[in-house]
């Protein structure tokens, strides 16, 4: 195929996209790259997240608690009021606790965890729905994790959240077909914040990692660790137009350590 009539693997330029949890080690590499493709962006995290990571010129800002039904709805009004329609959302919220069994998880700590991930991601995807409809090729992308389908022992809340985000992105797919698509990337340990505690719970780039990272690594055929470029490169994929026929799709990012 000739190299100007190729599909674009991103976003085409001027789309416009939501990214629910922006300020993170994966969002932020989204963002830029996104900026580099020429889209519009709207970057939405906890004020704190906003505030240790300043978006970049060009970049709407809104803060929010992603599970806050209230705030989440006066953000998409206010990406509403800014860019009138949505042609892409993408949602990075989520965070896991300290390694327990489920005999021993509080309730408390059961429910944080699941309204994080899971209830999170409802509220988003369902207040961007119908600015999604009015949108050009609309996608929609969520992000799970590969402990979703290979459940590990002490992340129980973790990883049921997490494959409720699955069963929650094939519904989408199929109740807004075929003017939205719906997918979701399902990634491994990334060496980002998030494995330091996550960038809204004071994590950082430079903090020891609660991962025993040479015990994973044997486990993984490829042989290092997920970086935020690898992660973001499926997800522009799965936003743009080479996969245009892609819809209620799980992609998995892990270096071969689950493979379906």
């Amino acid at each position: 195929m000739p190299a100007a009539d190729a599909i674009a693997l991103s976003p085409p330029a001027g789309s416009r996209v939501a990214v629910v949890g922006a300020a993170g080690g994966i969002g932020r590499c989204l963002v830029e790259r996104l900026l580099a493709a020429g889209c519009q962006v709207a970057a939405l995290d906890l004020p704190a997240s906003l505030e240790r990571h300043p978006v970049p010129e060009g970049v709407i800002a809104h803060a929010l608690d992603a599970t806050d039904e209230g705030a989440v709805e006066d953000a998409f009004s206010a990406v509403h009021d800014a860019f009138g329609a949505l042609d892409g959302l993408v949602n990075l919220v989520g965070f896991t606790r300290e390694r327990v069994p489920v005999s021993e998880t509080p309730l408390g700590t059961w429910e944080e965890v699941v309204e994080g991930n899971l209830s999170s991601t409802f509220l988003a995807c369902r207040a961007a729905l119908p600015l999604l409809h009015q949108g050009r090729n609309a996608a929609i992308v969520n992000t799970s994790s590969g402990l979703a389908m290979k459940p590990t022992p002490g992340y129980g809340p973790y990883s049921v959240a997490k494959a409720g985000v699955l069963a929650l992105t094939r519904l989408l797919a199929q109740e807004n077909a075929p003017r939205v698509r719906a997918n979701a990337v399902a990634p491994s340990a990334v060496d980002t914040a998030f494995l330091r505690g996550g960038t809204g719970r004071g994590g950082d780039d430079a903090s020891a990692t609660r991962l025993d990272v040479e015990a994973y690594l044997r486990t993984i055929p490829l042989g290092r660790i997920a970086d935020a470029d690898d992660v973001v490169g499926p997800i522009l994929f799965l936003l743009g137009p080479a996969s245009a026929y892609v819809t209620g799709h799980t992609l998995h990012v892990n270096g071969g350590l689950l493979m379906t």
